[in-house]
């Protein structure tokens, strides 16, 4: 293919975009508006994901067994530098257990709180995604009920002398902002619900880390298979 023909292709490629826009009103461009805030937010959002760790768990794995086997100070060293919350909330955990001057009530309810907060911050923001997503095909079809009236009313101003074209004209431009609405919406709410799925795997991880650094491991076998039987008897 001749590359000669590619610059004049482009033009009319940006410039039928640009007629589809216009040819949706201001509801299409209120949509526009609301993709690039949506897309600034899911940038966002990943790059707070990646510097907070999440979906990495391996120092947390090894903390606990650390602590369970009785190397405490160990354990804190394997998760004290790193940033992910549920490393954090287990680092705050371990701190509390290495202070005699604290109680066990104060330390869960220190380790409950730095959760709470640690999993409130990648929360932060889902609630604009949320939005947009359900805001988003309201407004396309706010634009194609609109679009239709103004259509109608043209076929009426039009009376006898109807041109079909007015009609299926106004139709598609109708039909545009919902489309439009549809298209920003689906991305948008499939995101939002992978950072919800993310973020509840975190805290799941975390709260079965925190219960097993307060908790004995009860699945290791102290004693022989009989001797657990004579002793659930007496």
């Amino acid at each position: 293919m001749d590359s000669s023909l590619a610059p004049a292709e482009h033009p009319e490629t940006v410039n039928g975009a640009l007629d589809l826009v216009l040819a949706g009103g201001p509801v299409v461009w209120l949509l526009i508006a609301m993709s690039v805030i949506a897309l600034t937010t899911i940038i966002y959002k990943l790059v707070q994901f990646g510097m907070a760790g999440v979906g990495r768990s391996g120092n947390v794995e090894k903390a606990v067994t650390l602590y369970r086997n009785g190397n405490r100070r160990e354990a804190l060293a394997a998760v004290q530098s790193a940033g992910d919350p549920a490393s954090i909330t287990v680092a705050t955990a371990i701190r509390g257990s290495l202070r005699t001057d604290v109680s066990e009530a104060s330390v869960r309810e220190e380790v409950e709180r730095v959760a709470t907060a640690e999993i409130n911050t990648l929360k932060s923001h889902l609630g604009l995604l949320e939005t947009i997503g359900s805001l988003a095909p309201l407004l396309g079809l706010l634009g194609t009920v609109l679009g239709m009236i103004q259509a109608f009313r043209a076929m009426e101003a039009a009376g006898r002398n109807v041109d079909p074209a007015i009609l299926s004209g106004g139709i598609w431009a109708a039909l545009l902002t919902t489309a439009a609405g549809l298209i920003v919406a689906i991305p948008v709410v499939a995101i939002a619900s992978w950072f919800d799925r993310s973020i509840l795997q975190v805290a799941r991880k975390t709260e079965d880390a925190v219960t097993r650094i307060f908790t004995p491991d009860l699945t290791r076998r102290t004693e022989s298979p009989v001797d657990e039987v004579r002793a659930a008897h007496v």
